[in-house]
């Protein structure tokens, strides 16, 4: 029997029908706060982010760059847990359309236990959880409560993983799969990674489910240069940096929201044609491609800051 269509299943649906790709923002839930987070995932809905990726902070994070890390270490210091992010999500749940993805770490999950966990999270609204350190040969125990519970666990494939290891990814992952773009941490990067297009022709391959990349995509140039090959955009440590420069100022919910209208807007349909023209007027693919994914001027990322 087929499982019924979840609300992650849903929006790509909606989006390919339209031509759109998805904008996935990533959050630190706890920073500035969990209040604030609120307002940031409402406001993030409003300026049309299509998922949003709330992180549970853990004391010993094994992916985070420094910019992610940081915030996680003043979400702990302001008393954010697991527990607490539950409790705002399900306040989130009436407020919001958008499906919500939970990222941790394995440890707080099975302090938390993984039936009271995946049924709680499931209640409160949360539509799928990502867990960066646990790999599919031990996800069973997990996956065997998520799954009757209605809760998505979305798989990370990299670019070490072999093609054996990206068929079962691809078959495991529920949701979507996330396409980690390079390796090492995440943070924002000047350039995307050159090979990007084989490894997301890799996944096409052996699944018609939709590809999100993440890791290293921060401006809207790169944005629309990943809208061009994948169904998603997953952003981090921009957004998280930009809440970390206007945190505890009355411009944090307005900044970070243009920010995000900002990366949105070449993965709407009524952009599309304009990259297209973009392109065309390049030259080549290739030329145009290659501006795209370099940061634009006035704007200076620096590679893991």
């Amino acid at each position: 029997m087929k499982a019924p269509a979840t609300r992650l299943d849903e929006t790509f649906a909606r989006l390919r029908a339209r031509g759109e790709r998805a904008l996935v923002a990533y959050l630190m839930a706890g920073d500035p706060s969990l209040a604030e987070t609120g307002r940031l995932v409402i406001e993030a809905e409003r300026r049309g982010a299509d998922v949003i990726e709330l992180g549970v902070p853990f004391s010993d994070p094994i992916a985070d760059g420094p910019v992610i890390q940081r915030a996680g270490s003043r979400a702990l210091a302001a008393g954010t847990s697991l527990p607490r992010v539950l409790e705002m999500v399900s306040t989130l749940r009436g407020q919001v359309s958008v499906p919500l993805v939970l990222m941790t770490h394995y440890n707080p999950v099975l302090a938390f236990g993984l039936k009271s966990f995946a049924r709680t999270a499931a209640d409160a609204g949360a539509d799928g959880v990502i867990v960066p350190d646990l790999p599919y040969e031990e996800c069973e125990p997990l996956r065997a409560e998520t799954e009757p519970a209605g809760l998505d666990i979305i798989q990370l494939v990299a670019p070490t993983s072999t093609p054996a290891r990206v068929k079962t990814l691809a078959r495991l992952s529920r949701g979507f799969v996330y396409l980690v773009s390079l390796t090492g941490i995440t943070g924002e990067r000047r350039e995307l990674p050159k090979d990007l297009d084989v490894q997301i022709r890799t996944l096409r391959l052996v699944t018609t489910k939709p590809v999100c990349v993440g890791f290293g995509v921060s401006t809207p140039e790169q944005v629309a240069a990943v809208g061009k090959l994948a169904d998603g955009v997953v952003v981090g440590s921009a957004i998280v940096r930009t809440i970390e420069a206007h945190a505890n100022t009355a411009a944090l919910v307005e900044k970070v929201g243009e920010f995000i209208a900002m990366l949105k807007h070449p993965l709407r349909a009524s952009s599309s044609a304009g990259f297209v023209r973009a392109i065309e007027a390049g030259g080549t693919e290739e030329r145009a491609v290659r501006r795209a994914t370099t940061v634009g001027r006035g704007a200076k990322p620096p590679s893991e800051t």
